[in-house]
C-alpha cells in the first residue's frame, strides 16, 4: 500500500514458476485471434480495384477502405491498451472482439461506398487486438521466451495473409467481394468464444489509471483530416480550400495535442503520446522504425494490387482477382518464413543487426520492383519484399517489450501501434494519391481511367526510401538481445548512477525486463 494506492503487479514470470501449458493454450487462441483478423483484412486487398468501380471512385478514394480503418485503430490503440491495465485485458481483448465482429458482419452489406467507409472505420477497433495479445505474451512466458513468441506470432500474420489473398480472391472473383465478409463471420465468432471461455484475466492490474481521452480525440482527429485530404487531393485539386483546410487544420491539431499531453504529464497524468516512454532510446527507435515500415507497406501493397490488375500493356499485368491475390502470395510466403528464422536469430545475434537486415532486404526488394518487367521476376521481389518485412518486424518489436517495465506493457505496445498504424493510415492515401494522378483512359472495355507505369514508379522509389531510412534510424537504439547486450550488462554501473541493463536512460527508469523489483513501486510512479 503507497499512498492510499494498492500495486497488483506481480513480478515478471520466471522459469520455475512458468504455466507451459496455459502459455501454450494462450499462443493457441491468439494465433488464432492473429490468423483471423489478417484474414479479414486481407482478403480486401485484391478486390480494391473492384470495389472502385462497382462504387464509381478513383483509387485515392477507394484507398479510404484501409485507411480509416487505420485511422480509428490509431486513436483507439492507446484507450483500448490502457482500459487493458485498468480493467484486465482478457475484459477489454473480449469487448473488442464483439464490437469486432458486429462490424465485420454489417460490412458486407453496404448498400454505398459511404455506408463501407464508416462500416470500415467501426471495424478498426480490430486493431486494438494486437497491442493487447503482445501484452498477454510479454505478462505469461519468461524474458528468454518473449522474442520466439512474439517471433510466432509475426509469422502468423504472414500465415493470414498466405490464407487470405488466395481464398479471398477465389470467393471473390466467384461470388463477389461481399461474400468474403460474409465467410468470416463464423471464424471471428468461435475466436471470441474461445477468448472468454478460456483465457485468464490478467494479472497486471491499474484500476487507478485516467484515460486520455483528449489526447486520443485531437491525434484521431488530426490524422483523419490529414489522410481525408491526402485521399480527395486528386479529385477535388491539391490548392482547393477544402483540401488545404483539412490538411492545415489536421497539421496544427498536432500543437494542441503535445501542449496537452505535456500539462498532463506534468500533473502526474498518464497521456496517450507517454513523454516518460518516449524519452526511452529504445522505445523511441521502435516507434519510428515501425512507422516507416507501416507506411511503406501500405503503400506498396495498394500499388501493388494495382498494377497486378492493370489491363494497361506499359506497367500492367491485366490479371484478375484470383490471379492478383495468387500472386500476392509470396510477400505472404516470405513473412511466414522469415518471421520464426529471425526470432530465432535474434537471440543470439541481437535485435540492431536483426532489424537493418530486414530494413535494407526490404529496400533493395522495393528498389528491383522498379526495375522488373515480367511475372516471374515481380514475384521473386514480392518475396523478397516479406522477408525484409519479417524479419525486421519480429526483431524491432523485442527492442520496446524487453525494455519498458511490465506494468507499462499495456501502454508502450498500443503507442507502438499508434505508431505503426499512424504510418500505415497515411501509406494507404499517399499510394491513392501517386496513382490518381498518373491516370490513363482505357478507351476499349472497362472503359476506365487507369494508373500508369509512373506512379507504380514513385511508389515503389518512395517505399524504398523509407526502409532505408528504418535502417539509419535503427542504428540509434540500444542492444538488448545477444553477444552484444551481454557484453554490455555485465559492465560495472558507472559513477553517474546508470546501470548497464539495455534500454535504461537518463529519466531514471530501469527496464525491469530482466528484474523483478516492481511491485513495491507505487501506481503512479515514473
Amino acid at each position: 500500500m503507497t499512498g492510499g494506492l494498492l500495486r497488483t503487479t506481480p513480478a515478471p514470470r520466471r522459469p520455475e514458476v512458468f504455466d507451459r501449458a496455459y502459455a501454450t493454450k494462450i499462443m493457441i487462441i491468439l494465433a488464432g485471434l492473429v490468423t483471423t483478423v489478417m484474414y479479414i483484412e486481407g482478403m480486401l486487398t485484391p478486390s480494391l480495384p473492384t470495389i472502385a468501380r462497382d462504387f464509381s471512385v478513383a483509387p485515392s478514394q477507394v484507398s479510404l477502405v484501409l485507411s480509416v480503418y487505420l485511422v480509428t485503430g490509431v486513436a483507439l490503440s492507446p484507450v483500448f491498451g490502457k482500459l487493458g491495465d485498468i480493467y484486465g485485458k482478457k475484459h477489454v481483448l473480449t469487448a473488442v472482439l464483439v464490437a469486432y465482429t458486429v462490424a465485420v458482419s454489417v460490412t458486407g452489406f453496404s448498400p454505398n461506398f459511404e455506408f463501407m467507409v464508416v462500416a470500415r472505420a467501426v471495424q478498426g477497433i480490430g486493431l486494438t487486438l494486437f497491442p493487447l495479445a503482445m501484452s498477454l505474451v510479454r505478462e505469461e512466458f519468461p524474458r528468454e521466451m518473449v522474442p520466439r513468441a512474439q517471433g510466432t506470432l509475426s509469422a502468423l500474420f504472414g500465415a493470414g495473409f498466405a490464407i487470405s489473398l488466395p481464398l479471398g480472391s477465389f470467393v471473390s472473383n466467384d461470388y463477389g467481394w461481399r461474400t468474403t465478409y460474409h465467410s468470416a463471420i463464423p471464424f471471428v465468432v468461435a475466436i471470441t468464444i474461445a477468448c472468454f471461455f478460456l483465457l485468464r484475466e490478467s494479472p497486471y492490474r491499474r484500476p487507478e489509471t485516467r484515460i486520455d481521452v483528449a489526447g486520443a480525440s485531437l491525434l484521431g482527429a488530426a490524422l483523419a483530416l490529414l489522410v481525408l485530404g491526402l485521399s480527395e487531393g486528386p479529385s477535388w485539386g491539391w490548392s482547393s480550400t477544402p483540401v488545404l483546410a483539412m490538411m492545415l487544420v489536421g497539421a496544427a491539431l498536432l500543437l494542441p495535442l503535445v501542449v496537452i499531453e505535456r500539462r498532463l504529464f506534468a500533473r502526474g497524468r498518464e497521456v496517450i503520446l507517454d513523454l516518460r516512454l518516449l524519452k526511452i532510446r529504445n522505445v523511441m527507435v521502435a516507434n519510428i522504425v515501425v512507422l516507416i515500415s507501416g507506411l511503406g507497406m501500405f503503400l506498396a501493397m495498394l500499388a501493388l494490387t494495382y498494377q497486378l490488375q492493370n489491363p494497361l500493356r506499359a506497367g500492367g499485368y491485366d490479371l484478375s482477382i484470383v490471379q492478383t491475390g495468387l500472386c500476392l502470395l509470396p510477400f505472404a510466403v516470405g513473412m511466414l518464413i522469415f518471421a520464426p528464422i529471425a526470432s530465432v536469430f535474434v537471440v543470439r545475434f541481437g535485435t540492431k543487426p536483426l532489424t537493418v537486415i530486414g530494413s535494407l532486404v526490404g529496400a533493395v526488394g522495393f528498389f528491383l520492383a522498379t526495375l522488373v518487367t515480367t511475372l516471374p521476376a515481380l514475384l521473386l521481389v514480392m518475396l523478397v519484399v516479406g522477408a525484409g518485412l519479417a524479419i525486421m518486424n519480429a526483431s524491432v518489436i523485442n527492442l520496446l517489450v524487453l525494455t519498458v517495465e511490465p506494468r507499462d506493457m499495456g501502454l508502450g505496445t498500443s503507442m507502438n501501434a499508434v505508431f505503426r498504424n499512424m504510418g500505415s493510415a497515411i501509406g494507404a492515401p499517399i499510394a491513392g494519391s501517386l496513382m490518381a494522378t498518373y491516370l490513363v483512359f482505357l478507351p476499349i472495355p472497362p472503359q476506365y481511367y487507369f494508373p500508369d507505369v509512373t506512379a507504380f514508379y514513385w511508389c515503389f522509389i518512395t517505399a524504398a526510401v523509407l526502409f532505408l531510412a528504418a535502417a539509419g534510424v535503427t542504428l540509434f537504439a540500444r542492444e538488448i538481445l545477444g553477444r552484444r547486450a551481454l557484453t554490455i550488462v555485465a559492465q560495472p554501473t558507472g559513477s553517474s548512477g546508470r546501470t548497464g541493463v539495455p534500454g535504461a536512460e537518463a529519466s531514471g527508469r530501469v527496464s525491469t525486463a530482466g528484474s523483478s523489483d516492481t511491485s513495491s513501486r507505487p501506481s503512479g510512479a515514473g
